[in-house]
């Protein structure tokens, strides 16, 4: 059996050969047994970082009324009875933590007996803490953000040190209508509370609460198409109605995609879309009529800016003589930084050593990718991924380049904060 595919849990066998397994590795000696993929290419991430093994930076948690504030733009507020109900009596059992975490690896909740509590204390994990990759080094929480996929570290596979004592599940709560990352659920507590059940449980459920939304969405959405079946009979040409979020609930003219990209903070009249160009739009309960302009085909974007000065990544177009933004995910600013960091383009393979120094991640950044081009059409191109030649590219960069993507830890954004130059040698991007 691989080493990946190896259960998580072997108990204190697992636990000492854990920690043999991080004393080879520190020293630069072979190991006696395998390393599992994950911890492999996420150790490789902080080395590439710099990060020392014997620590991790501090990055202060949040104050109590940023908490709360977070906890309510996270949307996960809704899915915590849920969660609450399928995994705190796991917690109770076996003397582990629920945590929910939103996608910059902060701690919105934390539940569990007041012993486990204690424990999380002392190591720093606790409501507003950090725990990103970037911040803290190999955890489940922040790997499962940068994987996007179910994760367990037990004992010396964390990175830093003080960690080794900790063993965490943790799995992503995405929103299904999108793909999006909407934020973490992770089952940790002291490394003898491990079992072999809990990365299967954790897993299952944010599956549940994946259904919980997608149930919920599906309501709205009825609700939607009730309203927009008499406007559209009354229209002619190419329209649709399209929720808040940018799922079509009808159209008219045309068979539309599944879901359209609205720009950020969208508050109607003309917008460009990928995919459609140049659009007016109209307010209706729960969402938008857009009436595709059909003269306006050839319209493409001709400036694309990459704006990582606030800190959140966000991208703004420029077509059709309209200026369009859209809030980037983490990944998707780190893809759109390595594409303007390498202008003649990257192929999968090249992507996914930028993203998460594993070459063989291309299905994951295929995916990504695809997910991206949907937000910004046509102006990434591929074979290989790169920024239409005919498109301005332009990076807006803050003072401070530790300040931007703080929890990220993909090498292309260790090297920009770093300065080192790309090893292809392609000239700079357009800089503000």
């Amino acid at each position: 059996m691989s080493a990946d595919r190896q259960a998580p849990y072997d108990g204190n066998d697992r636990t000492r050969a854990t920690h043999a397994t991080r004393e080879a590795v520190l020293e630069d000696q072979r190991p006696s047994g395998p390393i599992r993929s994950v911890i492999r290419a996420s150790w490789r991430r902080m080395r590439a970082q710099g990060m020392s093994p014997a620590g991790a930076p501090e990055i202060a948690p949040l104050a109590s009324d940023e908490l709360l504030r977070r906890r309510e733009v996270s949307g996960l507020r809704p899915l915590m009875p849920l969660l609450r109900q399928h995994l705190l009596p796991a917690c109770e059992a076996t003397g582990q933590l629920m945590v929910v975490a939103d996608t910059e690896g902060r701690v919105l909740w934390r539940e569990g007996q007041p012993g486990v509590l204690r424990h999380a204390d002392r190591l720093g994990f606790v409501g507003g803490s950090a725990w990103t990759e970037g911040n803290v080094g190999t955890n489940a929480i922040g790997t499962t953000l940068v994987t996007e996929a179910p994760v367990h570290i037990h004992a010396a596979e964390h990175f830093a040190e003080s960690h080794t004592p900790w063993t965490c599940a943790a799995a992503p709560l995405r929103d299904p209508a999108t793909g999006r990352v909407l934020g973490v659920v992770d089952l940790s507590g002291p490394a003898h509370t491990v079992h072999a059940g809990t990365l299967s449980m954790v897993t299952l459920a944010a599956r549940l609460a994946e259904l919980e939304i997608r149930s919920a969405a599906q309501e709205r959405l009825q609700a939607l198409r009730s309203i927009a079946a008499p406007v559209l009979a009354r229209l002619g040409g190419r329209a649709l109605v399209v929720s808040a979020e940018g799922t079509t609930a009808a159209a008219t003219g045309f068979v539309p995609p599944d879901r359209v990209a609205l720009p950020a903070g969208f508050i109607g009249g003309d917008a460009w879309v990928a995919g459609f160009g140049l659009v007016s739009s109209e307010p209706l309960p729960g969402g938008w009529l857009l009436r595709l302009v059909d003269d306006n085909a050839a319209e493409f974007p001709t400036e694309v800016t990459l704006d990582l000065s606030a800190g959140a990544p966000t991208v703004t177009l420029y077509a059709a003589g309209v200026r369009w933004t859209h809030d980037l995910s983490p990944r998707h600013g780190e893809i759109l930084l390595a594409l303007l960091l390498h202008p003649r383009g990257r192929s999968a393979s090249e992507l996914a050593e930028d993203l998460f120094g594993d070459p063989a991640r291309t299905v994951t950044v295929r995916a990504e990718v695809s997910r991206l081009r949907k937000v910004m059409g046509s102006v990434i191109g591929h074979r290989p991924y790169r920024i239409a030649p005919d498109v301005r590219a332009t990076l807006v960069e803050p003072v401070d380049r530790a300040a931007v993507l703080m929890g990220s830890s993909a090498p292309v954004v260790s090297r920009w904060r770093n300065a080192v130059t790309p090893a292809t040698g392609d000239p700079s991007v357009g800089r503000k």
